[in-house]
């Protein structure tokens, strides 16, 4: 009986989940130097399978954290969900302008002369799987989104006690499903993806072709964090450095996966460290997952303008902060899959900014390039929108209420 504290004391040995990532994509780029392609193939097929089951996953995950999130949110949940959409959309839109005006102030000077006409989309010079296995999802993700919000809003209007006790189920499901599973496996599939990448070649092409405007937008997705967990951290009263610092094991994972709803299981879990509660949590990560794109926004703002200045184009500020509020509504039908942002922009690119087929597939080829960058500023600052409602959502509620709440949540997890 005294073995007990055991388990403990070997989790505390094994490494941080932020450190296999470091050690995954590190790995990945250096062995894509020198391995052969058939061993490659190997973990480009366990790729496409983790791939497919992830795909599949996904929606279950968002109806499986959402729905019951939403019911323990009380008679009011239908409120917070149109505040956390505000939240989202402003926190978008304003990353789009801030885009928009760094980028005419400092591209002209960091853009190569010449225009990039010979460079393709990087996706089609990868290695391919020896099989692959379809795995279809039960519905889309917008689907799912849409479906938990109105069984989890239901759940709170109707007496459902059955079906809310199946949903809370349903969770304990999904939770199992990220912790047994999806979050052992992240680093192996992020190995993969990046040794894949480097075999490649054509990314570093377009990265080498963009450099200058790669290292700006890098550094405009900090300043976008930088002020998202600033604002987050005057709401609630906490440190947002420490905040930020808490989310880096999701900025990492998003920069192996590119995907933000495949980093939904990480995310989660650290905005439940930063401090947020279960509940909102819950609620607030998976659908920032795939309304709230203020990365995404940056890089196709920034890397827009810069192919419209190689190109000659006229840019006219009335059309491109049109472009950006238009954008942002668009941004919400994105799937949070790798590329979904750029692929759900690109007939807007054609329609409002006049861009031709060419210009299109060089915007998408650069997207691509760099894609995990944006998809981490994504999902790291859903956890500053998550602070934030959880400070909205805890003060408009009695202390007596929150007292039930909490002991009702803990019992359930």
């Amino acid at each position: 009986m005294t073995a007990a504290p055991q388990p403990s004391s070997t989790r505390s040995r094994r490494p941080s989940l932020l450190l296999l990532i470091v050690i995954a994509i590190a790995l990945g780029v250096v062995c894509g130097l020198f391995f052969p392609d058939w061993l490659t193939s190997v973990f480009v097929t366990f790729n496409g399978l983790f791939g497919q089951f992830l795909g599949f996953a996904i929606p279950l995950i968002i109806v499986g954290l959402i729905a019951p999130a939403i019911a323990d949110l009380g008679r009011g949940a239908g409120k917070w969900l149109a505040i956390t959409a505000a939240v989202a959309y402003l926190s978008t839109v304003i990353a789009g302008l801030m885009g928009l005006t760094a980028s005419m102030a400092i591209l002209p000077r960091v853009l190569p002369a010449e225009r990039p006409d010979a460079l393709t989309n990087p996706e089609e010079s990868l290695l391919t799987p020896y099989f692959s296995l379809e795995i279809p999802p039960l519905f889309g993700v917008t689907s799912a989104v849409v479906l938990a919000f109105v069984i989890g809003v239901a759940l709170t209007v109707i007496d459902g006690n059955v079906l809310r006790r199946g949903f809370i189920e349903f969770r304990d499901l999904v939770n199992w499903m990220i912790t047994k599973i999806i979050i052992p496996l992240l680093p192996i599939y992020i190995f993969g993806i990046f040794l894949n990448m480097t075999q490649g070649g054509q990314v570093a092409t377009v990265i080498a072709t963009f450099l200058g405007v790669v290292v700006f937008v890098f550094i405009l997705t900090w300043i976008m964090l930088l002020l998202q967990f600033t604002v987050a951290g005057l709401f609630t009263g906490k440190n947002p450095i420490k905040m930020l610092g808490t989310m880096l094991p999701a900025y990492a994972t998003a920069l192996g996966t590119s995907s933000s709803a495949a980093t939904i299981p990480v995310t989660l879990r650290q905005a439940i460290k930063m401090g947020v509660s279960q509940p909102v949590a819950a609620f607030t990560v998976p659908l920032c997952a795939t309304i709230h794109l203020a990365g995404s926004m940056i890089k196709i703002t920034c890397f827009s303008i810069a192919v419209m200045m190689l190109f000659g184009i006229e840019i006219n500020w009335g059309l491109m902060i049109g472009f950006i509020f238009m954008l942002g509504i668009m941004m919400v039908a994105a799937p949070g899959v790798p590329g979904g942002a750029i692929m759900t922009a690109a007939g807007l690119l054609s329609s409002m900014l006049g861009f031709n087929e060419a210009q299109v597939g060089l915007l998408i080829a650069t997207y691509i390039a760099i894609d995990s960058f944006g998809t981490a500023t994504n999902v790291t600052g859903d956890g500053a929108i998550a602070a934030i409602m959880d400070k909205l959502i805890n003060r408009s509620k009695g202390q007596n209420e929150l007292a039930t709440e909490a002991a009702t949540v803990e019992e359930r997890v």
